[in-house]
């Protein structure tokens, strides 16, 4: 699973990174230590008008489907399983046409023995920031006025696999890492995805999962750079 994760690099950075065409508003600060319904910025691109715009977003960790009738699912929905997502009514719709990359710098994954559970931490091994395969979906709250600004809310989930390579003795999954040659496909809307084009973008991430390290950290308190440091 994908439960923690980091971004250390600016706005400003990623949408140099990604081929950002345009830059939402109040886009997320750098963090060491992101969790589930926090704020993390995504990368996704939006068919108006005959053009597809490249765009940088804040999205809601933890996908709220259109038809949900509230904020807070009764289940998680921050990851999804790529082996059944195409099966999935809450993911769906978004497969289909709202794919998202998740910039992350690493994540963190606890590896359990016995009752101890030890945090790592997973990065690549040139230090770039990994494009994590995802959906995003938008959701109108129907508590608020049409005028209001907030009525619309933008969320995403992470897709995962099941863990391969030397990852597979940490835990038995992992977030899906994809390869830039395949980003452009697997956010074009005009693209329909199902479940063969998933299956396809996880055979091809193997070449990117090859290219992660990890190294144990200490217990995650607060948010900052230290959390990433190796334990002595």
């Amino acid at each position: 699973m994908c439960g923690r994760f980091i971004i250390t690099d600016t706005a400003p950075d990623l949408a140099a990174m990604f081929d950002v065409e345009h830059e939402g508003e109040n886009l997320p600060e750098p963090s060491w230590n992101i969790a589930p319904t926090e704020r993390i910025p995504i990368v996704l691109e939006s068919a108006k008008s005959g053009s597809v715009v490249r765009r940088l977003e804040s999205a809601r960790w933890s996908l709220v489907p259109s038809f949900a009738t509230a904020l807070v699912s009764k289940f998680p929905t921050f990851n999804a399983r790529s082996e059944t997502v195409g099966e999935k009514a809450t993911f769906q719709p978004s497969l289909a046409s709202r794919r998202a990359l998740v910039p992350a710098t690493g994540y963190y994954e606890w590896r359990t023995e016995g009752t101890v559970k030890t945090p790592y931490f997973v990065h690549s091994d040139d230090g770039l920031p990994l494009a994590l395969a995802g959906l995003y979906a938008w959701w109108r709250n129907p508590d608020l006025a049409e005028d209001d600004p907030a009525r619309w809310v933008l969320s995403a989930t992470i897709l995962t696999q099941e863990a391969t390579g030397r990852l597979r003795g940490l835990h038995e999954r992992m977030p899906v890492v994809l390869p830039e040659e395949t980003w452009d496909q697997w956010l074009d809307p005009h693209t329909v995805g199902d479940q063969e084009f998933v299956d396809a973008a996880v055979g091809a991430s193997a070449e990117s999962v090859e290219g992660l390290r990890f190294h144990e950290v200490a217990p995650l308190t607060g948010n900052g750079p230290e959390l990433i440091e190796p334990v002595a």
